[in-house]
């Protein structure tokens, strides 16, 4: 599979990424090459291989859920930048079209 500057400006307006046209090239040149690097690992007889689960041998230790004290709505709100006396007010992220 190859990829093309169509296929670079797709994915860079699906991720939400500005790319300067200078920066397209080097782009479609990484991506081929990791594209070729997967059909090589694709070429690769893993028949036998069992999959891979942990990278190491150690286990996780996981600990009892325990109740303890947590802070008021009150001290939470505190140091906010920005609140209404129940929430953090951050600004607006989203726009909708």
């Amino acid at each position: 599979m190859k990829i093309d500057l169509d296929t670079i400006e797709k994915v860079a307006h699906l991720a939400r990424l500005e790319v300067k046209e200078e920066e397209k090239q080097g782009l479609l040149d990484d991506m081929n090459r990791i594209l070729t690097f997967m059909d090589k690992l694709n070429e690769v007889n893993t028949e036998n291989v069992e999959p891979l689960v942990y990278m190491n041998e150690e286990v996780n230790i996981f600990r009892d859920d325990e109740v303890k004290p947590t802070i008021s709505r009150t001290e939470g709100l505190r140091n906010a930048p920005s609140q209404d006396g129940k929430y953090f007010r951050v600004a607006k992220v989203i726009n909708k079209k």
